[in-house]
């Protein structure tokens, strides 16, 4: 019997399904199978935190699939992510599939590839139960904050909203940058530029420095005054020229944190696209047979170390000799060290075949796939190149006593940036980005427009996606995995909004701050929240334990939330429901806007009294018709017309006959494919848990159904349908087991 392969993802089910043969059955969870309760907070507080963990709504089928596979493999590997949340998943898994932990058969890789793959497959451990209590450590502590904050939010500000623990923190970082920015006192300086030529009458600029005291700062007219004054009748004189080499160093390979800054920066991506598309790179995507089919592009996504395997490290080293010279690499491998104390379970992320450069795979990346494995492979490529180096020039000049700097550059070696440029970092005033004129010690230059101009400080900036990563990762709050969930947590509740690429707060981020900062200030405490981060991760490393790091806070933490409660009588800090321009149609009352569980809609005031309801677009404004009639289809089960509505997995099909008929039907996709049983047309669906599948149109007449898409042709040798194993691949298989060209195709792979 076949061995079983469990992992999270259809996508990466394909890619390892595609390394390992007819031997392997690769069936995918679709991400965790059991969690705890939504509606209880699933956790015995007075016992030792016991959790309460159920099986996930919808996940039925899903367990049920995955138990009859198992009772038929001969062995089963738990290939779920290599992180702690990939760790409790196995755990999990084990859990509803009966399997006793000591028997457990793990296995992890750092990228997607046949090597690393079937290297995992020969050495399997059992499931590390110290990562799946840091997991739960964290998983606890958070569904506590946000199952008990909660109540008090709605109660002391609005119904229908909900806390989280770094969530909170992460708002506070952005109230408070808005409320430093608007009591921002701007303060005056000023600069005096001067433009020159030398004795060959080539322009170059100087900006005022000071005199031989030192540096002189500018802060009213009155000394601009006083050194124009002085310099307008008076040569400006070459006094010193330094000439320098700098080296420059190549930035390490990408982390989580840094891969999130540079592409919001370069890309302009967001943070959550960004995850979304390397997950994409990782998990596999068919670049073509003559690049060997369905491969992981990238090492594993979700990390804060700069390690990187010696193997890799050979092979940048290879291809820098071959491509650009030997004199592009460095006297020897490059090593950076990670920042502070972290989990070194990962590398750095780098592409997991240097060969595979962007531009030879383009063609089976989609635009925004190929703009970021490019970002990726020359990051990592620059990292592993010699240093540029820099010819920089320094000139003093002297006028009636004050000094003027001008200052150049060239680039005498590009190294690494051959490959790869850094986005300026932020507040760059670097001058020295041309290069100087010829010039000679003592040498008096013709001076032409002397210009004096004001300025004033400048507030800090607000922050974008980039920069708060950043401020995040700076502060050690939060973790690689959960920081685009952070920032999209905030804005999705409404704590935050994007103004162009910026982050503000809104009116209820600013309010549940205030309060949050005065009943529960270590919950949004910068120290302690980044502590707290430090805690949990040592329950991986045994140093601490689940039920310590937990009584610790929760001790205090329920001291604050009972005094809140009790407190919350007397304050009124309510906020007010957003009125809309929408008349209650049944009432007059102007309708206001809620929040429920699928998003925003609006609400009569009325309520309970009145309790209609009327569904709004992202503006507020009120949608033209929550249902669209359509008159292409009948209902099979009543014979009235069925509209569309939206659902939590995208817009279908429902009778409108609807409560007294509850027929509903995914709207469907037609595809150029005839249905191998009938011959009627294959169409596109989506099953309950959202999972793409293929079935004929003319349902339930006709039952055929599969995960693969039918292709129009046949076997040459049995006669049965052919199928692609993926969308996207180009040529369609025998799947037929029975098949010598099946069992061809499989040992190919």
């Amino acid at each position: 019997m076949a061995n079983l392969v469990i992992v999270e993802s259809p996508a990466k089910a394909a890619t390892i399904n595609h390394y390992l043969g007819s031997n392997y059955k690769v069936i995918a969870s679709v991400g965790h199978v059991r969690d705890l309760p939504k509606s209880s907070l699933g956790v015995d507080i007075e016992n030792g935190f016991e959790a309460k963990y159920i099986n996930i709504r919808g996940k039925g089928p899903i367990i049920a699939e995955l138990r009859a596979a198992a009772k038929k493999a001969t062995k089963i590997f738990l290939a779920t992510d290599a992180d702690r949340e990939g760790e409790a998943i196995s755990w999990h898994l084990a859990s509803v599939l009966g399997i006793p932990i000591e028997e457990t058969r793990r296995i992890t890789f750092n990228e997607l590839t046949k090597t690393a793959v079937k290297e995992a497959i020969r050495h399997p451990r059992a499931v590390d139960l110290l990562l799946v209590e840091s997991q739960q450590a964290r998983r606890i502590l958070d569904r506590i904050v946000g199952y008990k904050l909660s109540p008090y939010l709605w109660k002391t500000v609005r119904g229908g909203l909900s806390a989280g623990r770094v969530q909170s923190v992460a708002t506070r970082i952005i109230v408070e940058r808005e409320a430093q920015i608007k009591s921002f006192v701007p303060v005056e300086y000023w600069t005096i530029t001067a433009e020159h030529e030398n004795q060959s009458g080539v322009p170059f600029i100087s900006r005022f420095y000071g005199d031989a005291s030192g540096k002189i700062e500018l802060s009213s007219e009155e000394p601009v005054k006083k050194i124009l004054e002085a310099v307008k009748s008076s040569p400006f004189t070459v006094t010193s020229i330094k000439h320098s080499l700098r080296h420059r160093h190549p930035a390490p390979p990408f982390t989580t944190s840094t891969l999130q800054q540079d592409a919001v920066r370069k890309l302009g991506f967001r943070t959550q696209k960004i995850m979304a598309i390397a997950q994409e790179l990782y998990e596999g995507i068919n670049i073509g047979s003559e690049n060997g089919g369905v491969t992981g592009l990238i090492t594993y996504m979700r990390t804060d170390s700069l390690r990187i395997a010696t193997e890799a490290q050979a092979a940048a080293r290879d291809f820098i000799y071959a491509n650009y010279g030997e004199e592009y690499y460095p006297s020897s491998p490059r090593v950076y060290k990670s920042k502070g104390e972290i989990q070194d379970a990962h590398e750095a992320i780098r592409p997991s075949n240097v060969a595979l450069k962007p531009q030879k795979i383009r063609k089976h990346l989609t635009s925004d796939q190929y703009k970021l494995y490019k970002l990726i492979w020359e990051r990592f490529i620059a990292s592993q190149m010699a240093d540029a180096e820099i010819d920089t020039e320094n000139i003093d000049l002297d006028s009636a006593g004050y000094i003027f700097k001008a200052s150049g550059q060239t680039v005498k070696f590009r190294g690494f940036l051959s490959v790869y440029e850094e986005p300026p970092k932020e507040n760059d005033t670097d001058d020295a980005k041309g290069t100087l004129p010829v010039l000679y010690d003592g040498e008096r230059v013709k001076t032409g427009e002397i210009s004096p101009e004001q300025h004033f400080t400048d507030p800090p900036s607000r922050f974008d996606e980039a920069s708060l990563v950043k401020f995040l990762d700076d502060k050690g709050i939060g973790r690689p995995s959960t920081t685009a969930n952070i920032i999209s947590t905030i804005l999705s509740r409404g704590y935050v909004k994007h103004e162009g690429k910026f982050l503000v707060p809104t009116e209820l981020g600013e309010i549940t701050t205030a309060l949050m900062i005065e009943h529960f200030h270590d919950v949004v405490d910068y120290t302690f929240t980044a502590q707290m981060e430090a805690d949990l991760d040592s329950v991986a490393s045994g140093e601490n334990t689940l039920i310590g790091v937990l009584e610790r806070f929760y001790t205090k933490f329920n001291l604050d939330l009972e005094k809140a409660l009790l407190e919350a009588e007397s304050e009124d800090t309510k906020l007010p429901d957003d009125v809309t321009d929408i008349v209650c149609d049944k009432c007059g009352a102007m309708m206001v806007i809620k929040s429920g569980r699928y998003g925003k809609f609006a609400a009569c005031p009325n309520y309970p009294s009145c309790k209609n309801t009327r569904p709004i677009d992202s503006a507020g404004k009120e949608k033209s018709s929550p249902d669209v009639e359509t008159s292409e289809r009948i209902c099979e089960l009543c014979g009235k017309p069925m509209v569309i509505r939206n659902g939590k997995f995208g817009s279908f099909y429902a009778c409108s006959a609807f409560p007294k008929c509850r027929n509903t039907v995914t709207i469907e996709t037609a595809l150029d494919v005839l249905c191998p049983l009938c011959a009627s047309p294959v169409v596109a669906r989506k099953g309950k848990n959202g999972s793409p599948f293929y079935g004929c149109s003319s349902y339930p007449q006709c039952t055929f159904v599969s995960w693969y898409k039918p292709s129009n042709e046949r076997c040459s040798v049995c006669g049965s349908t052919l199928y692609y194993r993926k969308p996207d691949d180009e040529r369609p298989v025998c799947l037929n087991k029975e098949c010598q060209c099946y069992n061809e195709s499989e040992s190919k792979q």
